[in-house]
């Protein structure tokens, strides 16, 4: 497996402390991986319309630069990203007319054969490192820290290229292989509020008051998560939703790669 690197738009300005805590774990683990030289946003969300092909085009180039590297796996960090790539490279390697079409849209870029197979950073890590050698390579355990794993939206839905099934719990075992205890939370795979936070603002703000209130009944003393709009929803946002309701507690949000780093012995990023 050659592996290239999907870093998208967003970890190359608000969100440099996700991949940068991921690829030093990257090295730290000695897991190869070439970024990719050129690459353009991945289009941030995955059009829902059949027909709406001129959409898939900024995915699927992305799929055709991994190729034109030799990369036969392409890994994201970002769960919009991953779910975006994931879930055009399903619709061309499941259809056979609409990737001519799309060969026919990019006319400057090589033909894309669907070779290239995407993959998320925690199955990655699940599936090529392994959660007993991740085990061995913790330094700093976590020993006694609750820490509830948010999946949100994208990472699970829908389930065709959902990283795991409720019954793989593949955040649970990454916890656990840092010496954490998981805090298992009912609302581990609602929405956060999303883009409603700016376009409806009060419905947004009721949906992460949501995904906190249900970590602080679970005696979380950290939340951690995979997405950028999560982070600003319950993070960046998060002591304007805690002054919503009386019961609400404010509980620590980090990337699951700044948990990952600590407990390599890394230093912060």
């Amino acid at each position: 497996m050659k592996l290239g690197y999907y870093p998208g738009c967003t970890l190359k300005t608000k969100a440099a402390n996700l991949e940068k805590a991921a690829m030093a774990s990257l090295d730290h683990l000695g897991v190869e991986y070439k970024e990719l030289s050129r690459w353009n946003c991945c289009g941030a969300v995955f059009s829902l319309s059949d027909d709406d092909l001129i959409h898939q085009v900024a995915p699927v180039r992305n799929l055709i630069r991994a190729a034109q590297e030799g990369c036969d796996t392409d890994v994201t960090i970002c769960s919009q990203c991953y779910n975006t790539l994931a879930r055009a490279n399903k619709l061309v390697r499941e259809d056979e007319e609409k990737p001519d079409t799309l060969n026919r849209f990019m006319e400057e870029e090589p033909d894309y054969s669907r070779e290239v197979e995407v993959v998320h950073y925690l199955s990655l890590l699940r599936d090529q490192v392994g959660w007993e050698k991740l085990r061995e390579a913790v330094t700093t355990p976590l020993d006694g820290l609750n820490v509830a794993p948010l999946y949100g939206c994208t990472l699970v839905r829908p389930e065709e290229v959902a990283i795991d099934t409720v019954d793989e719990e593949i955040l649970e075992g990454f916890i656990a292989a840092l010496g954490a205890n998981v805090a298992s939370f009912s609302a581990s795979r609602e929405c956060c509020g999303s883009y409603q936070m700016l376009a409806h603002p009060e419905e947004g703000m009721q949906r992460a008051a949501k995904v906190i209130g249900s970590a602080n009944r679970a005696g979380a003393e950290a939340l951690v998560l995979s997405c950028p709009l999560c982070e600003y929803n319950l993070g960046s946002r998060q002591s304007e939703v805690v002054a919503m309701g009386e019961e609400l507690e404010e509980v620590p949000t980090l990337y699951f790669t700044q948990l990952l780093g600590i407990a390599l012995g890394l230093e912060p990023n």
